[in-house]
């Protein structure tokens, strides 16, 4: 796959952009995803539990992911995949060569719902 670069973005378009760390509370498969993937429901602190569907499988299990504290993206519009509405958007690195994704996280313990600088 080629590597494409992105136009410029402005700080300030980062700066809208939340992005924020989350715990995993479920995980479940997504029987009806186009392409395998996970139900999960996360944990964001103040801004409650969200929703996302994330194509994970090749590489973690949903025992695995249960209590794994996540980054990702809260406030992009939903989105409708099947008959599920994935509020967040999970961040993670794709493998090449491979169907895996890695999880972005922190690396300590951090607040659950801390925005990302």
């Amino acid at each position: 796959m080629a590597h494409q670069t992105p136009g410029h973005s402005s700080a300030d378009d980062f700066f809208r952009t939340e992005i924020r760390t989350g715990r995993i509370e479920r995980a479940e498969v997504f029987a009806k995803a186009r392409k395998p993937a996970y139900k999960l429901w996360i944990d964001f602190g103040d801004l409650g539990v969200k929703r996302s569907s994330a194509q994970i499988t090749a590489r973690y299990t949903p025992d695995e992911l249960v209590g794994r504290t996540v980054v990702a993206v809260t406030n992009f519009p939903p989105r409708q995949i099947a008959d599920f509405m994935s509020e967040v958007l999970v961040l993670g690195v794709p493998v090449d060569g491979t169907d895996e994704v890695v999880l972005l996280a922190p690396d300590a313990d951090v607040p659950i719902g801390a925005r990302i600088s």
